[in-house]
């Protein structure tokens, strides 16, 4: 049975760089927003949601938080995919030629610096792959793209300059999600992440009281980042990633005290921690 990964994003994106590191002979099933690639996988059997969390540089990825929180989707697994930004034309452009760079958002902030040396105008589109795809199928010899060098190969395109992000070292967290995912079972010689949400009762030192258990059981959180939900800046929900497993003792004990100051808790993922952490 093949691997069917769902990603958002044209065929070149990130996220297929790391599923073909991820996954054997992968089958792509490419959507336009995150949303659709959610919704996909929940309909569809055997599939798995390969989808970006985090960069190193510029942090969380926009909408993901509030996806994970209602989709119903469980993970199973991280992986952290060392980004190399190329700067892409029509084969033959020289790099005199280009006036504009096309990429998503968050590739032209990572090479904002390059971009300035030359001068060039940023157009944001919504992935780096389809902006490959989209100068590839109007040869648009005066416009550059920001994308991998796998979405030069597959649209035919030349790479003007490899490694053109600012910063090196560039590394996107992804999560592999399903509709089907169980906790990993637990293993003392294993490292795991436990991943969840929550939203607090309103009362005063709520989070204080509620984040106290980890402290007091000596279990480390390796992410805690708050967003909004609904229409409302009344409450917050928090997204939270924990050193360890549910079915270790001091975690169950801190997990425990954080259910008794909150409304709803969703426990995400029980999943091995992949070794680039350490």
């Amino acid at each position: 049975m093949s691997n069917k990964i769902i990603i958002q994003g044209e065929q070149g994106a990130y996220s297929h760089l790391a599923a073909v590191k991820i996954f054997k002979n992968p089958t792509m099933l490419c959507c336009k927003t995150f949303e659709d690639a959610f919704a996909k996988t929940k309909s569809t059997k055997n599939s798995k949601l390969l989808i970006p969390i985090e960069n190193s540089i510029a942090g969380r990825v926009a909408d993901i938080h509030y996806l994970l929180s209602s989709s119903r989707l469980k993970i199973e697994g991280e992986h952290f995919q060392k980004v190399e930004h190329c700067l892409l034309a029509l084969k033959e452009v020289s790099i005199k030629q280009i006036k504009t760079v096309r990429s998503h958002t968050q590739a032209i902030g990572q090479c904002k610096k390059n971009i300035n040396k030359l001068k060039l105008q940023p157009i944001v589109a919504a992935d780096t792959a389809g902006s490959a795809k989209y100068i590839s199928e109007h040869q648009i010899d005066s416009e550059s793209v920001i994308a991998s060098s796998l979405a030069a190969k597959i649209y035919g395109l030349k790479i003007l300059k490899k490694n053109f992000e600012d910063l090196k070292g560039n590394v996107t967290r992804f999560l592999i999600m399903s509709t089907s995912t169980r906790p990993k079972s637990y293993k003392k010689n294993k490292k795991y992440i436990t991943s969840c949400i929550f939203r607090l009762k309103s009362v005063p030192s709520a989070l204080h009281k509620a984040l106290g258990g980890f402290a007091e059981n000596k279990v480390n959180l390796t992410k805690l980042e708050s967003f909004s939900t609904g229409n409302s800046f009344k409450q917050v929900s928090f997204y939270l990633d924990i050193e360890g497993h549910i079915q270790n003792l001091a975690v169950k004990k801190a997990l425990s005290i954080l259910k008794k100051h909150t409304e709803k808790l969703d426990i995400l993922g029980v999943y091995f921690a992949n070794s680039f952490r350490y």
